[in-house]
């Protein structure tokens, strides 16, 4: 029967390399692969078959030491530089920082476990004290700072901040939005339309109480010449222009056909 061994248990392959290299008190530049990837197989076989998550990773390290072995027995390659490749090089960078990153956690593991142990106080000074805030001096605040001095330095911020209005646009009023619609504006020039014949364009504007409604007027006459309500004409450049309602013209045909029947 074999005689059943107790494995130290490791984090990764990095570990167990680690592992052998301080235990054979081997200068991790210049590792044994043959000796190091001996002990390494033999770690592997006394590995329960069930771990077969674990063994994965492990077997990977197992090529890559094979592997290295296998080119330290070649003839060793040589860089562009001349100078000769290391095949354990690159396991020696993983292994330093593994190293490195290991006794952080070590180094975090004690700060935390001393942290554990500390007790702080909780504040127990009176309120009265806390509360407390030294007596200010007025005079020693002062100093030399007499009323005159404080009516220079407000008059002169006054000042600063009339100069920044502007002299002209202080004095605007506020603008206010009439509340007028196109389609009010249309309805009541149709209603117009409807008594007058002829009437002036220039005189319909002037008619208007503001901007606003010289504006959406102006929109509604253009809106009523596309639907065919009305019509207009300018006989000289710069002459007042006439406009003829069509509704009107309807109204009074239609007045001359009811009378005729």
């Amino acid at each position: 029967m074999g005689i059943p061994v107790k494995l130290e248990a490791f984090e990764g392959p990095l570990d167990l390399l680690l592992h052998l290299i301080e235990k054979n008190k081997i200068d991790i530049y210049d590792i044994p692969i043959v000796e190091i990837t001996e002990q390494y197989m033999e770690y592997i076989r006394q590995m329960q078959e069930e771990n077969l998550n674990i063994m994965s990773e492990f077997m990977v390290m197992a090529a890559t030491l094979l592997d290295i072995k296998c080119k330290m027995l070649l003839p060793k390659e040589v860089t562009e530089e001349g100078e000769e490749k290391d095949p354990r090089e690159e396991l020696v960078q993983q292994l330093l920082e593994y190293k490195m990153f290991k006794y952080m956690s070590y180094e975090l593991r004690d700060r935390m476990a001393d942290a554990s142990r500390c007790v702080y106080r909780a504040e127990s000074m009176p309120k009265e004290v806390l509360d407390y805030q030294p007596p200010v001096d007025i005079q020693e605040l002062i100093g030399d700072l007499t009323l005159a001095k404080l009516q220079n330095i407000f008059n002169s911020i006054i000042k600063r901040q009339e100069n920044k209005v502007d002299p002209i646009r202080s004095k605007f009023g506020k603008i206010e939005k009439e509340e007028v619609s196109l389609e009010d504006k249309m309805s009541d020039l149709e209603l117009y339309a409807g008594t007058h014949h002829y009437f002036s364009f220039r005189g319909l504007l002037e008619r208007q109480s503001g901007k606003i409604q010289v504006i959406v007027t102006f929109l509604a006459i253009l809106e009523l010449m596309k639907t065919g309500v009305i019509t207009i004409e300018q006989e000289h450049l710069f002459d007042d222009i006439q406009i003829t309602s069509l509704i009107y013209e309807e109204q009074q045909a239609d007045g001359e056909t009811g009378s005729s029947d």
